[in-house]
């Protein structure tokens, strides 16, 4: 799998939200972080590619929030230098073509894995620094 770059991500984005097609990957609201929902099955979404480069590199567990959104809004920034999207996989429903950002959450006695849509008018591009999270 390739490294998905900004200008990528955000014409995934966009692709997916042109889509109108009903589908059972949009039972559910995935604006959010949330748990992959039973009516999303596994098998029916396609990986496309990564918005890291190592899987071994330790990234950043800094969030990105400067509107004073938190992890689990449906506005948070979705932005790719930030936790938790520097641990994401961009994953493609075969069925309607829409985009999902999706990571392995892991904590202390149990890991999950957890999915949002990826919406294009989130999508920014916020350098890493000591003054951002």
């Amino acid at each position: 799998m390739q490294r998905i770059d900004f200008d990528t991500l955000v014409g995934l984005a966009e692709a997916s939200a042109a889509v109108t097609l009903p589908c059972s990957c949009t039972a559910v609201s995935l604006a959010a972080w949330r748990a992959v929902p039973l009516t999303l099955k596994p098998e029916r979404l396609e990986q496309v590619g990564f918005l890291f480069d190592d899987p071994y590199d330790e990234p950043t567990f800094a969030e990105y929030h400067p509107a004073g959104t938190r992890y689990e809004s449906d506005t948070a920034p979705i932005a790719p230098r930030f936790y938790p999207y520097n641990r994401c996989a961009v994953v493609r429903c075969l069925d309607c073509q829409r985009h999902y950002l999706r990571y392995n959450e892991a904590g202390g006695y149990f890991t999950e894995i957890r999915i949002r849509a990826l919406q294009p008018e989130l999508i920014v591009d916020a350098p890493p620094g000591p003054d951002r999270g």
